[in-house]
């Protein structure tokens, strides 16, 4: 049998189907007949629309996610698809949003909160008001994770060979992805006029963040062996809010492309989330059928595409990028970088 018909067996057989994507499908079918049932033909559409948006956009979010969670214990695995997938559809496209919206409108968070439930057409205005914080902060988060990536003494493999070698060179300069950084920070709030203040101290934020969380896991990573049970969970702990984290930075700008959908803040909610959902349950099958040790580039696809997101959302606060641009580049590099793979392979 060839590799294409092998894959093709993995992703098909009623087993892995049952076992990553049989209640995914089960909730869907459900929340959308029931959003039929109880609303309207206009609300299925844009919830099945945006959890189509949210799977399609999100490929490289589950390669990224399925490399930490590789280097988890299955008990944290399980909590990522559990505790994190509340947080997911709660906390990252609901309730951030709304403490966001407070912090830069300066109103109370249950104000907002009132908005978003009996006023879906002031709260959208408020939050594409916040358009330049959310895309500052996630800009500069998802950026360094890219760069972080590639700037390494430790890279072997290369995918893009002739740029990824260059870029490995740089890693003998002292914090050169933070310096980069600040430097596209400091040159796009040039462009923002009376934003500048928000763009800079929102994408410092997101500095300061990925600073911390790295660090704290690289340091429990690197203890994870030698120690005892606590630095165990400390380690699976530090890698949960990690993966936590880089999904709010994945998923803030594209709760404000949701809007162009929806203003019903329940819907929008109900259709990303169970995106979300499958975009967890897919990272999870990645990581059981030990998929990145086989496709050897598609890590590295992924991280093209978190940089091309991260450049879109600093860029979109200058200018306008569309939501379903940004998703195609990111979605090409993923599939270039599985090609790529499955060719070395055969």
């Amino acid at each position: 049998m060839s590799d294409w018909g092998r894959v093709c067996d993995i992703i098909i057989s009623m087993k892995t189907f049952k076992k990553f994507f049989l209640l995914p499908t089960i909730i869907t079918a459900l929340s959308l007949i029931s959003v039929f049932y109880f609303g309207n033909w206009e609300m299925f559409l844009a919830v099945a629309i945006l959890i189509v948006l949210e799977v399609t956009l999100s490929f490289d979010n589950a390669v990224v996610n399925a490399k930490v969670l590789e280097k988890m214990d299955d008990v944290w695995r399980h909590r990522f698809i559990t505790w994190g997938i509340w947080l997911a559809v709660f906390g990252t496209r609901v309730v951030l949003p709304i403490i966001i919206v407070a912090i830069v409108s300066s109103m109370g968070v249950w104000e907002v909160l009132n908005l978003a439930i009996y006023n879906s057409e002031m709260y959208g205005q408020k939050l594409m008001e916040a358009h330049y914080s959310i895309g500052a902060f996630g800009g500069a988060f998802l950026l360094l994770v890219a760069l972080k990536y590639f700037i390494d003494h430790n890279k072997e493999i290369h995918w893009i060979k002739s740029l990824e070698r260059q870029m490995k060179k740089f890693a003998n300069i002292e914090s050169v992805e933070i310096s980069f950084t600040l430097i596209i920070l400091v040159i796009i709030s040039k462009f923002v006029g009376v934003h500048a203040d928000e763009v800079l101290v929102a994408g410092i934020v997101g500095i300061v963040l990925f600073v911390i969380m790295h660090g704290v896991t690289a340091t429990m990573q690197s203890s994870f062996l030698k120690d005892s049970g606590k630095t165990v969970a400390a380690a699976g702990l530090s890698m949960f809010i990690y993966l936590n984290i880089l999904d709010s930075a994945f998923s803030l700008d594209g709760v404000i492309g949701a809007f162009a959908i929806s203003k019903n803040l329940f819907v929008i909610g109900l259709g990303l989330g169970i995106g979300a959902y499958f975009v967890r349950s897919f990272t999870l099958m990645l990581v059981e059928q030990k998929t990145l040790s086989e496709l050897k580039y598609l890590e590295h696809g992924a991280h093209w595409a978190i940089g091309a997101l991260a450049a879109c959302m600093l860029l979109g606060l200058v200018f306008h990028i569309p939501e379903i641009v940004t998703g195609i580049i990111g979605l090409v590099f993923v599939l270039m970088s599985y090609i790529s793979s499955r060719n070395v392979i055969s």
